[in-house]
């Protein structure tokens, strides 16, 4: 109960500062929506050319990056990590949060939310709404509570690899190129697998399982039974990579060593 209210209580107090600056708020939504927008407008250019897409037809390959903007939209929320190395190691905040009684890493998540974010679930809820009155999809009683479950797991993926990349900050806090590196290997996850090569399948479903993020959990949704073990396979991943990451974080910490020359 203790980290709920420091929780809400930081939520709270940010969303009194963006809302002070409401018209930076709108402008910000307006780039998400137009980035969001930009991506749904290539996948239509890419079926004006064809109507299917390794067995894949247009509204399907919408519907899944519908469901990825969704965990998408949770890891953005809440683990804006990305520049870690240069603000806490390089710059010494990490001195500063270590001197307080509440786990480093909810710290540093909480400090860096972005709740506005959210939105981008929102928007892809939207996406699906339309793909799958296109396909003529019916929800069953069952449904909410699985999109739950996978959306959950994928952010779990998400946070657990990017904060396994930050990790490494302890050990190493030279500035490095791979965190937009995996930003952009992320983007595989909103696209069915089997339109890569064996070794990218592999990648992305065992290595770096951003698969687990859209396709996986969406092919579930889009009855396609050849996924479902991989669909259900969804929040064991993140747990299994979100648990890794906090494990190499505490080992982290623990070898850290303050700021200094």
């Amino acid at each position: 109960m203790f980290y709920f209210s420091i929780f809400f209580q930081y939520a709270a107090q940010y969303l009194k500062t963006r809302l002070s600056y409401r018209t930076d708020l709108v402008i910000e939504l307006f780039s998400d929506l137009l980035s969001q927008a930009v991506n749904l407008i290539f996948i239509l250019v890419v079926f004006g050319h064809t109507t299917l897409l390794a067995g894949w037809n247009r509204e399907e390959i919408i519907f899944i990056y519908g469901f990825f903007l969704v965990p998408y939209a949770l890891f953005s929320s809440f683990f804006n990590i990305w520049d870690f190395n240069d603000r806490y190691i390089v710059k010494g905040e990490m001195d500063r949060v270590l001197t307080r009684p509440i786990h480093s890493l909810f710290q540093i998540v909480i400090e860096r939310m972005e709740l506005e974010s959210m939105f981008g679930a929102v928007t892809g809820i939207v996406i699906m709404f339309y793909a799958g009155s296109r396909l003529g999809m019916e929800l069953s009683w069952y449904d909410p509570f699985v999109f739950f479950v996978f959306v959950v797991g994928g952010a779990f993926i998400y946070a657990g690899i990017f904060i396994s990349l930050a990790a490494i900050s302890f050990w190493s806090d030279s500035k490095t190129d791979i965190m937009p590196m995996m930003y952009n290997i992320g983007n595989y996850g909103r696209y069915p697998v089997d339109i890569y090569n064996s070794v990218i399948r592999f990648v992305l479903t065992w290595v770096l399982p951003f698969a687990f993020v859209g396709v996986y959990p969406a092919a579930f949704f889009l009855g396609r039974s050849e996924w479902y073990g991989y669909a259900f396979l969804t929040p064991l991943m993140g747990v299994i990579f979100l648990g890794l990451a906090i494990f190499l974080w505490n080992a982290g910490v623990k070898r850290y060593r303050g700021a200094g020359n």
